[in-house]
């Protein structure tokens, strides 16, 4: 097969067929930061192979696929979580049921909905959001939820493969409601022994959260390791 490359002005993008590899991320274009390839289907199998080997899909509505591993890279050690004084008390006044796995869609749904000011329009296509219920129902994507008079008010999802957590992203219809779910979903992928939550890019919450970048070549060695099936924390 003769791979096709799109030109940028920053360089060479591959275009992805369906036979087609992930090109090693070192390959990912600088600016914007982090295109490596543009094309392709959002299937089970690709998703999978993308988020093992460092990237995703993040691409707007009547766009093709456009898939990104930028550099540095924000994630949080579960460890290293910060839960600030404010929000303890929210928590421990239990103003929300939470519950996971109990409203996937409905999650993502209310996520492509969500009104966001640094951002027009959403990258959660319909599409998309049929892609990953079709990854939670094979058990690699899941959602926690908060919900009040079992009205579900906030919540966030995102991919797991092994020990690795991949975030995706989080809405909220009640103050703190998000923030609370997750909480909530720190402490469960803690339990689960998960070692590292991919948050992608640098947001002001997710550094109140404890968040921090790192380079890409120190997330490929966490992501090498977490994502084998029987790699021990220990």
């Amino acid at each position: 097969m003769t791979e096709k490359y799109y030109q940028l002005a920053s360089g060479y993008v591959l275009a992805l067929q369906a036979d087609s590899v992930f090109p090693p991320t070192e390959y990912a274009l600088t600016e914007p930061n982090g295109l490596i390839a543009i094309g392709g289907e959002l299937t089970v199998q690709r998703l999978l192979e993308a988020y093992q080997q460092g990237i995703f899909p993040w691409y707007s509505e009547g766009e093709p696929v456009l898939w990104w591993s930028p550099n540095p890279r924000m994630v949080l050690f579960p460890n290293e979580l910060k839960v600030t004084r404010s929000l303890s008390k929210v928590i421990n006044k239990q103003l929300f049921e939470i519950r996971i796995n109990s409203a996937f869609r409905e999650v993502m749904t209310a996520c492509s909905l969500a009104s966001r000011p640094e951002q027009t329009g959403t990258w959660i296509s319909p599409e998309m959001i049929e892609a990953y219920c079709q990854l939670h129902a094979q058990g690699y994507a899941i959602s926690v939820e908060s919900w009040q008079n079992d009205v579900l008010v906030g919540g966030c999802y995102g991919v797991k493969i092994n020990r690795m957590f991949y975030g995706e992203s989080m809405f909220h219809q009640v103050s703190d409601a998000s923030k609370v779910a997750f909480v909530h979903l720190v402490d469960y992928l803690t339990q689960q022994q998960v070692g590292l939550i991919d948050c992608q890019m640098r947001t002001p919450l997710l550094t109140s959260f404890g968040g921090r970048e790192i380079p890409r070549e120190h997330f490929m060695q966490h992501l090498s390791a977490l994502t084998q099936p029987n790699y021990d924390l220990t």
